[in-house]
């Protein structure tokens, strides 16, 4: 093989890659789940800080529904059932889900 041989495979190869497809990861509001748990799910699965939490439950609570965060399908689908998991365990009906970035 000759250079400009692995130089065209090496581009080709180039052009394949491309970013995973991104998600967006939202709660959605309920007349049941507390302002403080939603803040707590935000802390201790999405690791806001305090002033970020807060913003996002006010966006849960005025607008019915939050944007957490962008993430890949893996992650986004992981810290759906994360938050489902703990929602479950403390009897609260919160509901996240994941949409198309």
């Amino acid at each position: 093989m000759d250079s400009k041989t692995i130089t065209r495979a090496q581009e080709k190869a180039v052009e394949r890659i491309k970013e995973p497809d991104e998600f967006l990861v939202i709660l959605l509001n309920d007349d049941y789940t507390t302002m403080d748990f939603v803040v707590e799910v935000l802390v201790e699965i999405f690791h806001k800080n305090l002033t970020d939490a807060n913003r996002i439950m006010l966006d849960v609570h005025e607008k019915g529904r939050g944007i957490v965060g962008k993430y890949s399908w893996d992650i986004a689908a992981t810290k759906v059932e994360q938050v489902h998991a703990l929602a479950r365990d403390n009897e609260f009906p919160l509901k996240c889900i994941v949409e198309p970035a």
